[in-house]
């Protein structure tokens, strides 16, 4: 397993893998064809940040059995997704701003991340699994209010894409089965969520190759694979904790 991480230092973007409490530094193209440079960077002396920059961040709707029962809905034939704004992309250890109008109330959402490493386009199952880089932690917070408030026209886009709510780091993990991992959520250091990945109706390897069939996707896209129970609430001064272990944890605060 090899956790890859994206940084800025003295406001030089570099990228790099990840070991303990120091950063590798890596040259060339992390998706690609990445070499190490031998020098060693403390992380403590870099600011993290989102480990690629996507030109699509999709989200999952209703793609865990147990929510799907939780909430009555029926499970579905292919996936319900939506996309985030790139306005929204925000790293690991960065506050949640609001917008200073907005009243209502914002979701967390802890979830599993899938990362692209190379171009596809209508890719079979194989396909699209060895078309995977990676998996990193997300937090899919929403702006519930205006979600529904249009009873002719429900508002994806501008529930999910407001700035700062499209959270994801703190690295990639590769070699990871992700039909081990659990997605565990903490809320001012309290479990919030606990729930398997294996519970997914559409596996990852599932979601890349029928996404793939609608839109191309591209190295460094990023698919939220969809939240499961306990995603609730946020106020102003609480901290969300995203943790997959083998991944790390996904930390932000609340302005």
């Amino acid at each position: 397993m090899t956790l890859w991480v994206r940084y800025s230092q003295d406001h030089i973007v570099g990228f790099g893998t990840l070991d303990g409490e120091m950063i590798a530094e890596h040259q060339g193209v992390m998706l690609e064809a990445a070499a190490p440079t031998g020098r060693m960077i403390p992380l403590a002396d870099v600011t993290l940040l989102t480990p690629t920059v996507p030109a699509k961040f999709f989200g999952l709707w209703n793609n865990f059995h147990a929510s799907a029962a939780k909430q009555g809905n029926a499970i579905p034939a292919e996936p319900l997704y939506f996309l985030k704004g790139p306005n929204s992309f925000h790293p690991t250890g960065a506050a949640i701003r609001v917008p200073p109008k907005y009243e209502g109330k914002v979701l967390y959402e802890g979830e599993l991340g899938i990362v692209i490493g190379r171009t596809l386009f209508d890719a079979d199952e194989a396909e699209a699994e060895a078309g995977i880089f990676g998996y990193t932690c997300v937090n899919d917070v929403t702006a519930f209010d205006p979600l529904y408030r249009d009873p002719s026209f429900a508002q994806w886009t501008r529930a999910k894409s407001f700035d700062t709510f499209g959270i994801f780091g703190p690295a990639i993990a590769t070699g990871l089965d992700p039909a081990t991992l659990v997605i565990k959520t903490l809320v001012n250091g309290r479990e919030r969520q606990n729930y398997p990945a294996s519970d997914m109706v559409f596996s990852p390897k599932q979601i890349v190759s029928l996404i793939s069939r609608d839109m191309t996707l591209e190295p460094g896209d990023v698919i939220a694979c969809g939240t499961s129970l306990g995603a609730g609430p946020m106020r102003s001064g609480t901290q969300v904790d995203v943790v997959i272990e083998g991944i790390g944890t996904l930390s932000n605060v609340m302005a």
